[in-house]
């Protein structure tokens, strides 16, 4: 959960940080891209709630290794 409430990403929101982006919307995506940046949003704050204390960085990963871990 986050330490702070979050506001909605309101559509006028969603088109000026598109064309700071350097991606300006058509009026008529104004509403879509702001419900599916607050989706967005939604998914990820849960996922930041996640313990990967243990768990390796990416950069450690070695493709096609084998580990003794059992499946």
């Amino acid at each position: 959960m986050p330490l702070y409430p979050v506001p909605d990403l309101t559509p006028r929101e969603a088109a000026r940080w598109a064309e700071r982006s350097g991606l300006p919307l058509p009026a008529d995506r104004h509403d879509a891209v702001a419900a599916t940046a607050q989706h967005i949003h939604s998914v990820v704050s849960v996922l930041r709630e996640l313990d990967f204390g243990d768990t390796p960085p990416a950069a450690s990963y070695r493709a096609g290794e084998m580990s003794d871990a059992a499946v």
